[in-house]
């Protein structure tokens, strides 16, 4: 599609980060000059990040004014290697720091709950909280090198610990409170964290789950915790008599001035969980100067992230979408927090919340604009969104129909920003950008500073063609390594082994003649009938358009020396899948695809499994249909639907 769906005002270009970072650049760093035509501007500024990498970051860290020791050693060394290069080898720096810098009566924090329950924090009352836990932990002897684990939902109470362990230089950790007890010593049983902080429960669709069971559970299986701190949340005084090594917050938290303890850049800051789908999951190591300094340049330059916003992102303390919301608080910006159903008690909550809390940036994922397209809600309609300037999605990719309906129904003067990366990088390789217009189902840039092309299996580099997402070229975010993999080969297999020297992500990708990207699924889960390649974000795209699917996942069934396309669908209650919708849904994929694109079977299901951050799992369920063992359905929020999938008479037979 030529013409875009949106494009910014030139008002709006001028008064970016992006145009400000650009004119420094150049005056600076010798960056190109700044260009009149927003398009040729930043392919110019791109192609330079990439070639001038150290002249690139030096400038992110002095425009976005990060606070720390540069020393006299080079930006970058050993830049050819990846892994290997090492960025700002003479840096000392604090995470938290950077985070707390601002310090006044500003809201930090807003905090909903789906009961109706809002709390607010000032910075000056972050930064108090945080130093209070940060005594605490001291006080426990918490220091460099140790971790700490959350067991949290999403409350303030979350973010308190994170800054407090990171202030410290000690490593934070988090998954959140709907894992199970396996899922979580899966996890934390790997890492081994001195001091573990829970709530006593949670709220969802209504329901208060309890948490002090489960931690029972955990800490019955792992002795490295010495101690349990408990978040009070559905009860003023939870009684922990059952929980050893216990003690409520309060009781935790120190008198004591807060200090920040600097150290190297690449000092370990978070420990990252793969989703754990295929085996134990593996623990990335990332890095506190580049986890930091890559936020702020996803923020700052190509968010547009200001100190007046208000930035919000639906996530647990289980998805790095979590982490990379946290690190808006170095741009001074007020994060909103919210947790439970954004269903409960209906489709409004979010935009009640997005209104009255004047969110300027809203981030979700496709499976919920999803949903809230099949409900028919229309926020445009019912919701005043005047201070609502961009809409963040990622977590899976976003259908082109999707574009239509946030446009139609949510606001027609918006930037749509799919972003596109992962926990590997707790960051984006391809996202938004303030110059350049939004046009249908494709992501709008890839990320300064990110070497990013897409190459055939012989590692050569298509354009407008389907191939392998890669990143050619270091760069600061890399994960330091994983866990208890002292020699690196397991890292080294993880990212490198398909093409030497180059981070192979595992994502199934176009990139497009103006430099967007469209992301069509994960290779491994790439259909692969008659040797053709087929992503299975090209056929959700087409089946999720009809009223009466809710949602598909599609696998490839080995089948008669070949591959055939088995799609399952989750269907509208009371609607039966017969051979006229059966049929039409085929009919649909075929005359928006391809014949190779439709599938050979069509089964309706009752339930579609997905991981705990809401990603469905196409390997899991192609593992049942071929009975296969699914290693860890601990990493499922509802690993009972894969029985859905096992013994199918459908798939039995031509």
């Amino acid at each position: 599609m030529d013409t875009p769906i949106w494009s910014p005002a030139p008002a709006r270009v001028a008064a970016s980060n992006l145009t400000r970072f650009a004119a420094f650049a150049h005056e600076r760093h010798g960056a190109p000059r700044p260009d009149r035509d927003p398009a040729r501007g930043y392919a110019a500024l791109w192609h330079w990040s990439i070639d001038e990498r150290a002249a690139f970051w030096s400038a992110v860290a002095d425009f976005t004014e990060l606070r720390a020791e540069r020393g006299p050693g080079p930006v970058l060394e050993h830049g050819e290697r990846m892994p290997g290069a090492r960025w700002f080898g003479d840096a000392r720096l604090n995470f938290a720091e950077n985070l707390l810098a601002r310090r006044d009566a500003h809201p930090a924090l807003v905090f909903v709950n789906e009961e109706g329950a809002r709390r607010e924090l000032s910075y000056l009352a972050l930064h108090a909280a945080v130093a209070r836990v940060a005594g605490g932990l001291a006080a426990a002897g918490v220091g460099r090198g140790d971790v700490v684990a959350g067991f949290l939902p999403n409350v303030p109470e979350a973010v308190v610990a994170m800054l407090a362990t990171t202030s410290l230089g000690a490593i934070w950790t988090s998954c959140s409170p709907d894992f199970g007890i396996s899922g979580v010593l899966d996890r934390f049983g790997q890492v081994r964290p001195k001091v573990l902080f829970t709530a006593d429960g949670y709220v969802y669709a209504g329901k208060r789950i309890d948490s002090l069971g489960p931690i029972g559970g955990v800490l019955a299986r792992l002795d490295s915790v010495q101690h349990v701190v408990v978040v009070p949340y559905l009860q003023a005084r939870p009684d922990l008599s059952r929980l050893p090594r216990a003690v409520r917050l309060e009781d935790f938290e120190r008198d004591r001035p807060l200090e920040f303890v600097r150290q190297a850049f690449d000092a370990p800051l978070y420990i990252m969980y793969s989703s754990g789908t295929t085996g134990v999951p593996k623990c990335i190591v990332h890095g506190a100067g580049g986890t930091l300094l890559q936020h702020r340049k996803e923020h700052v330059l190509h968010v547009d992230l200001r100190p007046d916003d208000r930035l919000f992102f639906f996530t647990t303390c289980g998805w790095m979408m979590w982490n990379w919301l946290v690190s808006g608080l170095a741009s001074g910006a007020t994060l909103v927090l919210y947790e439970g159903s954004p269903f409960h008690p209906g489709p409004e909550v979010l935009w009640q919340m997005a209104q009255r809390e004047r969110i300027t940036i809203f981030g979700t994922s496709p499976k919920y604009l999803g949903a809230l397209e099949k409900a028919g809600y229309l926020p445009a309609e019912r919701h005043e969104l005047g201070p609502l300037r961009s809409l963040l999605s990622t977590g899976s990719p976003l259908a082109a129909e999707q574009y239509d309906f946030v446009y139609r129904a949510i606001k027609s003067d918006l930037q749509l920003a799919s972003i596109s990366g992962g926990t590997d990088i707790i960051s984006c390789f391809c996202l938004g950008n303030p110059w350049l217009p939004v046009y249908r189902g494709e992501i709008q840039s890839r990320g300064l500073g990110m070497a990013v092309e897409v190459w055939d299996d012989a590692g050569h580099p298509l354009q407008d063609e389907r191939g392998e997402l890669v990143c050619t070229r270091a760069f600061p975010s890399l994960p330091i390594g994983f866990w208890n993999d002292p020699d690196g080969k397991r890292y080294h297999a993880a990212y490198f082994e398909r093409f030497a020297d180059v981070w192979h992500h595992g994502d199934y990708a176009v990139l497009t003649r103006r430099g967007g990207l469209v992301i069509l699924g994960r290779s491994d889960a790439v259909l692969n009938p008659g040797g053709v390649r087929i992503g299975t974000a090209e056929i959700y795209r087409q089946v999720e358009r009809i009223d009466e699917v809710l949602e598909a996942l599609a696998i490839g069934q080995d089948w008669q020396n070949d591959v055939r396309v088995v799609l399952f669908v989750r269907l509208r209650p009371g609607v039966a899948l017969d051979e006229p919708l059966v049929k039409r849904i085929r009919d649909t994929i075929r005359a928006n695809t391809t014949p190779r694109h439709v599938p050979a079977k069509v089964v309706a299901v009752p339930d579609i499994p997905r991981t705990i951050s809401g990603k469905i799992v196409e390997l899991a369920v192609r593992n049942v249909v071929h009975g296969l063992p699914v290693k860890n359905t601990d990493a499922l929020a509802n690993p009972d639907a894969l029985a859905h999938f096992r013994d199918r008479p459908e798939l039995a037979a031509e």
